[in-house]
C-alpha cells in the first residue's frame, strides 16, 4: 500500500473513525466473496438437483409402470414446466415488490418433498401430481434465486458466474439418476429410490439456512458492483422471449425421450437414469464452457441451440443404441447452454430493480413453450413420426431469424 495512504488511514484511525475494508464490509463485493457465496448457493443447488433430477430421469418410465400412456406423460411433463414456469410470473413480481426473496426461496425447495412422497403414490395420477408439484415449487423459488444470483455473480461475470452455479447443480443432477440406476439395479423398483430422497431433502435445507445467513441483502452487493449506463426498454426483450418460445416449442422434453427408451426397449430401464445421468455430466462442462465464450463473445452461442434442437428427434427417437447414447449428449448440451446463457442474459440486459418482474415473464414464455411442444410432440409420437420431425425442424429454423433480431435489438444498449 502506499505510504501515504497508510498516513491517511492512520490518521482517520485516530480520529476514532472505523476503517471496513472490502473484505469485512458485507456490500462489498470482491471476487473472492462472490466465488464463495457462489459456491454456497451452488451446493443447495446440488441437493436439489440429487432430489428433482433423479426423479425427472425416471418419470416416464415410473409414470409408463404406472398405467400413463405416452401422451400423458408428454402432457404431464409439459403442464409440469408450465406450471412452474407459469408460477414465476407471480413469484418474480412479488420478489420484486416485498424483497422476500428469501422466503420465496425457502417455501419453493421445501415444496421438493413431493419428491419423497413418490415412493408412496399408489396410481400414475397421484404420482403426476406430485411430478407437478414439483414443479411448482421450482416455479415459486426461482425468480428469487435467479435474481440473488445475478445479483452475486456480477463481481467474476455473469455468464462464468452462472457457469458455475450450473456445473455444481448438474453434480447433483448427475448423482440423482444414478441413486435410481443402483436401485433398480439392486431391488428392481423405483419406489425405494424415491424414499431415499428424503436424506438429500434434509441436507439441502440445512444448507440453505447457513446460506440465507450469509446473504441477508443480496441486493446490496449488486449496488456496489460497476453496472451498466442503460439497459434496454421490456419491449426491447420481445424478440428474445419470441426466440426462446420457437426453440423451446421444438426441444423434446427427456421424459418423453425416456417413454421411448422404455416403451421400445432400445435402452433398458436400469440404464435409463444412467443415460439422465450422462447428459447432466455434460450439462455442467457445457455449461461452464458456454458461460465463459458469452462472457467474452456475448450472445452469439445461443445460435448453437435451433441447430443442436434440430437434430434431437432423429436421434432420440431411433431405433439405434449408439444414437441414443448420441441423444443424450447432445440434450445435455442443449440443457447447459439453456440454463446458462439465457438466464445471464436476461440479467445483463434487465435492471435490478425489475429482474425478479423480467424473470418471471421470461421464464413463463420459456415454460408455456415448453407445454405447448411437449403436448404436441407427444401426440404426433403416438400418430405420426415424420409429422413430428418435420414439426421440429419448422419451429427451429423460423427462430433463426428471429435470433438475429433480438441480438441486434438487444445489443444496441451494450456499453
Amino acid at each position: 500500500m502506499d505510504k501515504s495512504i497508510e498516513e491517511i488511514i492512520s490518521r482517520i484511525k485516530n480520529d476514532g473513525v472505523k476503517v471496513v475494508t472490502a473484505e469485512e464490509s458485507p456490500g462489498i463485493l470482491t471476487r473472492k466473496k462472490s466465488y464463495y457465496l457462489i459456491f454456497l448457493f451452488g451446493i443447495v443447488a446440488m441437493f436439489g438437483d440429487i432430489i428433482y433430477e433423479g426423479a425427472r430421469s425416471v418419470t416416464g418410465p415410473y409414470l409408463y409402470i404406472l398405467g400413463a400412456s405416452a401422451l400423458t406423460v408428454g402432457i404431464v411433463a409439459g403442464f409440469g414446466e408450465f406450471s412452474g414456469y407459469a408460477l414465476r410470473l407471480l413469484s418474480g413480481y412479488i420478489a420484486d415488490s416485498t424483497r422476500h426473496y428469501w422466503a420465496l426461496i425457502f417455501i419453493g425447495y421445501g415444496m421438493l418433498i413431493a419428491v419423497p412422497l413418490l415412493a408412496i403414490a399408489g396410481s400414475w395420477e397421484i404420482a403426476a401430481m406430485l411430478f407437478i408439484v414439483e414443479r411448482m415449487g421450482k416455479g415459486i423459488r426461482a425468480p428469487a434465486k435467479d435474481s440473488i444470483l445475478s445479483n452475486i455473480t456480477s463481481g467474476v461475470g455473469r455468464g462464468w458466474g452462472f457457469g458455475i452455479h450450473e456445473a455444481l447443480d448438474q453434480a447433483g443432477a448427475i448423482i440423482g439418476p444414478l441413486v435410481f440406476t443402483a436401485i433398480f439395479i439392486t431391488r428392481g423398483d423405483f419406489r425405494e429410490g424415491f424414499g431415499l430422497l428424503l436424506i438429500p431433502f434434509l441436507l439441502m435445507i440445512a444448507t440453505l439456512v447457513i446460506t440465507r445467513s450469509k446473504i441477508p441483502d443480496p441486493v446490496s452487493y449488486e449496488q456496489n458492483a460497476i453496472q451498466k449506463e442503460t439497459h434496454p426498454p421490456l419491449k426491447s426483450l420481445i424478440p428474445y422471449c419470441l426466440f426462446t418460445a420457437l426453440i423451446m416449442c421444438g426441444f423434446v422434453a427427456f421424459p418423453i425421450i425416456a417413454f421411448h427408451f422404455s416403451s421400445t426397449g432400445i435402452v433398458p430401464d436400469a440404464q435409463i437414469p444412467l443415460f439422465y445421468a450422462i447428459a447432466m455430466g455434460v450439462d455442467a462442462v457445457a455449461a461452464l464452457l458456454a458461460g465463459r465464450y458469452y462472457d467474452k463473445k456475448g450472445l452469439v452461442i445461443l445460435i448453437f441451440l435451433p441447430l443442436m434442437i434440430l437434430v434431437m428427434p432423429f436421434l432420440a427417437f431411433s431405433s439405434d443404441y449408439a444414437s441414443c447414447i448420441i441423444a443424450a449428449l447432445v440434450w445435455g448440451c442443449i440443457m447447459g447452454i439453456q440454463e446458462t446463457v439465457l438466464r445471464a442474459a436476461v440479467a445483463d440486459y434487465t435492471h435490478v430493480s425489475k429482474r425478479g418482474t423480467v424473470y418471471g415473464i421470461f421464464n413463463t414464455v420459456y415454460g408455456a413453450s415448453w407445454l405447448v411442444g411437449s403436448t404436441i410432440i407427444g401426440f404426433l409420437y403416438t400418430v405420426s413420426m415424420p409429422a413430428l420431425f418435420f414439426y421440429v425442424i419448422i419451429m427451429e429454423v423460423l427462430s433463426i431469424p428471429v435470433f438475429f433480431l433480438a441480438k441486434k435489438r438487444l445489443e444496441l444498449y451494450e456499453t
